[in-house]
């Protein structure tokens, strides 16, 4: 359909919201999903129920909503799908990561005298890449050579470019032929395994350094973190940890006197070195052998100077909104049908999709599911994971506001008090849809909801 014909399409839409005599409580709706660009659709009804006598005290139908339906936020995590939502979630996992550092919500404040790093795993290269480097604040050049050799498909491997921060080229390898697509796409891969074994050997390094065992080491302290992974533009995850030390109890307890920051230091050290997992060998391919790369940086967390914990946990909640699109990727599972030439991504992305449904065909390797990630160049873990000791829970952060949300809403008339024990809730809830119409995403535009702009140029109700 033409440009114009949807425009008009949406005109005609939007005039027809307008003079709905229900748009109030439709624009309620929208303001209470707080700017989804795409809101899911409800259809449904809550009856509450005297457990004594059987009366029913109040029900709510969405029959009485505009269009029949209840629009609640999606809810997800990813700022490439709703900006609105991905806010929310970032600012839930701020304040649990904060509170790991330095206390609250359930956690004592005493946890910030705790051992505590800031730990970077990095991938290794796989070829060289187009970069931006800096140095005492002056851009260097991405990767100057005297020699200027060529590479065996008639490259120079060498670039004295100084790129913006905003270059298309950067993560670009120097050469596509020389790169290695095969490694990036199966260290993404089997990179959740890594850190498990990370975390696995952490724990023995520990114990050795302090001369116990693994069993003794349990009955003096816990390892407790919190981490996220970043995709670099080259197309390849590296994961930011923080690795706390506690006591047996969890944060609560004072870990031994002899775990330090600096034991702590040498253990991650150790066990980033110490770690691998094996390819097994493929028709025409070697067996490889992937590994950490050699940049493994461990700093302790402060209170104050650089790396405070306001700036450790603004930083590890800005990358739990993201995945792999930074990288030039798309946000959608690819089909292996499709023609992967006219996809929207950068060739380099394209190569390493490429790249995810070959491998996927090998039977050796259907465990690791390369084609159902290849939109994620292969990885298949959770980005945003901790454990259970670190702090509070995104599911008792989300409690606490609805519990806000609901006594606020009973004081304003709009939900009907009753008490809990006494009252049978019953609800029957089903899916009927998500997103905003052009229609109505040109009207949302117009109540303010700062999301409808975008939705209205590619938010369509499904």
């Amino acid at each position: 359909m033409p440009a114009s014909h949807r425009n008009a399409h949406a005109i005609r839409e939007a005039i027809t919201r307008l003079n709905d005599p229900r748009l109030a409580r439709w624009a309620a709706q929208i303001r209470h999903t707080g700017g989804c660009r795409q809101p899911i659709h409800l259809r449904g009804t809550v009856e509450h129920y005297d457990r004594a006598t059987g009366r029913l005290l109040h029900r709510y139908s969405t029959n009485q909503e505009p269009d029949g339906v209840l629009r609640v936020p999606c809810k997800t995590r990813r700022a490439s799908r709703c900006p609105a939502c991905a806010e929310t979630y970032r600012a839930d996992t701020y304040h649990l990561i904060r509170a790991g550092l330095t206390g609250g919500k359930g956690v004592p404040e005493s946890v910030s005298s705790h051992p505590c790093l800031f730990v970077t795993l990095t991938a290794p290269s796989f070829g060289p890449v187009h970069t931006r480097r800096e140095r005492d604040g002056r851009i260097l050049p991405c990767h100057p050579r005297r020699n200027r050799e060529t590479c065996p498909h008639g490259r120079v491997i060498s670039c004295t470019v100084r790129h913006r921060a905003d270059d298309d080229v950067l993560g670009e390898p120097l050469c596509p032929g020389c790169y290695d697509y095969t490694g990036t796409v199966l260290f993404n891969a089997v990179a959740p395994v890594l850190w498990k074994r990370f975390a696995d050997a952490l724990r023995r390094h520990l114990a050795a350094l302090a001369g116990l065992t693994l069993a003794q080491l349990r009955e003096q302290l816990v390892v407790s973190f919190a981490k996220v992974g970043e995709f670099q533009r080259r197309g390849v995850v590296h994961f930011h940890a923080i690795i706390r030390l506690d006591g047996p109890a969890g944060p609560a307890t004072t870990p031994p006197a002899w775990a330090t920051c600096d034991v702590l230091t040498r253990a991650v050290q150790r066990a980033a070195q110490a770690v691998t997992v094996t390819i097994p060998q493929l028709a025409g391919e070697l067996a490889r052998v992937l590994r950490w790369g050699t940049q493994v940086d461990a700093r302790p967390i402060t209170l104050t100077g650089e790396l405070t914990d306001q700036a450790v946990a603004g930083y590890i909640a800005k990358y739990a909104t993201k995945a792999a699109e930074c990288a030039g990727t798309l946000d959608q599972r690819i089909s292996p049908t499709q023609d992967l030439s006219c996809l929207p991504v950068r060739d380099h992305a394209r190569r390493l999709i490429a790249e995810c449904l070959r491998l996927g065909a090998y039977e050796e390797l259907a465990e690791l599911r390369l084609v159902q990630w290849a939109h994620m160049l292969g990885f298949r873990g959770h980005l945003s994971t901790r454990s259970r000791h670190y702090s509070t829970t995104l599911t008792q952060i989300r409690a606490e506001r609805q519990d806000h949300v609901r006594a606020e809403e009973i004081t304003t008339g709009r939900l009907p008090l009753f008490d809990e024990d006494d009252v049978l809730v019953i609800a029957r809830w089903e899916y009927a849809g998500r997103g905003l119409s052009p229609g109505d995403a040109l009207v949302a535009a117009l109540l303010g909801s700062p999301a409808a702009v975008l939705a209205a140029h590619g938010g369509e109700a499904r």
